[in-house]
């Protein structure tokens, strides 16, 4: 299966939000910078995040982001299928009209299953987990952060 670029954004911001210094806060520039991602598209994410309540945000001049208790324990296969903007997982309908086959069509159904069954194998990864120093120290010093690294686990 495939995410889309929204999801993959969304996800990679949640890990470094994860990695962040209990307390910190870092801006959708910051997030964005790290991430390697135009700070249009993280901000997109950002917003979708707070609206599902894995992020916290604080507004003003020092403000920022920081993930939250229930972020802290999201599982990749939730926040995906969250975000899966898709309908279909098959391409039932074409530019100039539905498939023929669409009405009680198993592909359909079966495509909608394997989805399912990817998501819940990924029910069992914790997202906060992810992030490692190797990963993370050279990602925070590009940032202007810190480059000591307490993985996730420690700063509950």
């Amino acid at each position: 299966m495939k995410i889309n670029a929204f999801a993959d954004v969304s996800l990679r911001a949640i890990m470094v939000l994860a990695a962040a210094p209990e307390g910190t806060l870092l801006t959708t520039q910051a997030v964005a910078d790290a991430v390697g991602t135009p700070y249009n598209h993280v901000s997109k994410a950002m917003v979708r995040l707070r609206a599902l309540g894995y992020i916290d945000v604080e507004r003003g001049r020092l403000g920022g982001s920081r993930l939250n208790e229930s972020g802290r324990r999201a599982t990749v296969g939730e926040v995906l299928r969250h975000l899966d903007s898709r309908q279909d997982p098959a391409e039932c309908q074409s530019p100039t009209k539905n498939c023929p086959l669409i009405t009680e069509c198993g592909l359909r159904h079966a495509m909608n299953r394997a989805r399912e069954a990817f998501y819940t194998e990924l029910d069992t990864v914790v997202i906060s987990s992810l992030p490692h120093a190797r990963q993370m120290i050279p990602v925070f010093q590009s940032i202007g952060l810190r480059p000591e690294f307490r993985p996730a686990a420690a700063q509950r």
